[in-house]
């Protein structure tokens, strides 16, 4: 019989690897950050990053409770391991305006196996800066700061973050690749001018769950090169939506497809479920989108397909998009509309929409103008099942 002391080495050595990995922490209080809201803290959290980011096997970033304040910083890679950025405090950015014309407040890029977490706060004293953003009126408007840019990062995750008052949009993901976001809060005026929530582009198999969006733009919005896009549990409003779009403004542009957006609600929003495209416009595809298990609470344009996105005068009312919009769904929608056209669905002469499903809705509407109603132009689809307003297909 082979004794209990021959197997202890090869006992140990399983146990080792069974040993969860703990990540060297780099805390930023090492650095000399200072949680006093008058200290710039930018070099500290970025010494801390350069050390998390050069650890063999990863490290991990640890901002511990207190407020701190923040300028622009970039953290890069790719980092030798992953890394976890923890805020446990509240970052806050700076008020002082010849600091506000840069693309973005927090940013990471070039991250493999990236996670961002811990139950803090990112104040972006968008107050300060909000009257300085005249895009609508200047076509060169200087851009106003994202609060956490992800350019390039992949196989990551952002948890349990809190984002208020940003001075762009709160979160931008450019060029990622499975990105889990989940049990984020965001939190913004409705008049907050441009505050999209989460705002993704050339970006693919991108989930977002559990979170509640409030602000002054769309809450999740998803442009060119948007692919394999999960949206589950989300609580919108005010806001102005889900939005697609709006696609078609340039030349070459990446297509739109694999969109999923389910289990989630909007409360008081501009837009419901929205796809929008410019016209005129290049050529190019959106397809396959899915709309399931939504409920609506005092929505103006519910279910809105707009192939003549136009936010400002003057507009060609004869211009077509040229953006083929293909196989949408919109399955088991329910609530009440704030606008008497709760179904509207304006599509291109040049490219109708094609396969797009009514299944199941019911939407009401009580205000002045009459029983509820629905508009289709320029469309090829089906409606199943209940269809309140009546089916325009």
């Amino acid at each position: 019989m082979v004794s209990f002391i021959h197997w202890l080495p090869f006992l140990l050595i399983l146990a080792d690897a069974r040993r969860p990995h703990i990540p060297k922490t780099f805390n930023v209080m090492s650095y000399g950050a200072r949680p006093d809201r008058i200290t710039d803290n930018s070099m500290a959290f970025l010494r801390a990053w350069k050390d998390a980011c050069e650890q063999d096997g990863g490290g991990r970033v640890w901002i511990p409770r207190g407020e701190y304040k923040l300028d622009s910083v970039v953290f890069v890679g790719p980092c030798k391991g992953p890394v976890d950025f923890i805020i446990r405090g509240l970052l806050e950015a700076s008020t002082d305006p010849s600091k506000f014309f840069v693309d973005h407040w927090i940013a990471f890029k070039y991250v493999d196996q990236l996670v961002v977490r811990g139950g803090g706060y990112l104040l972006g004293n968008g107050r300060s800066a909000w009257r300085f953003n005249d895009c609508a009126t200047n076509s060169r408007c200087k851009p106003l700061p994202v609060t956490m840019r992800f350019d390039f990062v992949s196989n990551s995750k952002v948890n349990y973050i809190h984002s208020i008052d940003s001075k762009n949009a709160h979160f931008n993901l450019f060029a990622c690749h499975n990105m889990n976001m989940s049990h984020i809060r965001i939190l913004a005026p409705a008049t907050s001018p441009n505050t999209d929530g989460i705002h993704i582009g050339s970006s693919s198999k991108i989930k977002i769950t559990k979170s509640l969006i409030s602000t002054g733009d769309d809450c999740i919005s998803m442009i060119a090169g948007s692919k394999d896009i999960m949206v589950s549990e989300v609580h919108c409003g005010p806001g102005h939506g889900f939005s697609i779009g709006s696609l078609g403004g340039s030349h070459n542009e990446e297509h739109v497809n694999g969109i999923y957006i389910q289990n989630s609600t909007l409360r008081g929003t501009q837009n419901g479920l929205r796809i929008k495209t410019w016209a005129p416009s290049p050529p190019s595809l959106a397809s396959d989108f899915t709309f399931e298990d939504i409920i609506m609470e005092n929505v103006n344009n519910p279910i809105f397909i707009d192939q003549q996105y136009c936010p400002q005068p003057p507009c060609n009312g004869q211009a077509q998009s040229n953006v083929q919009i293909r196989n949408v769904t919109f399955r088991k929608v329910h609530g009440t509309s704030s606008s008497k056209i709760a179904v509207k669905i304006q599509c291109s002469k040049h490219v109708p929409c094609e396969g797009v499903n009514l299944v199941n809705i019911n939407l009401e509407y009580r205000g002045p103008e009459g029983p509820v109603s629905s508009s289709c132009l320029n469309v090829k689809g089906k409606s199943y099942g209940r269809q309140l307003p009546a089916g325009c297909l």
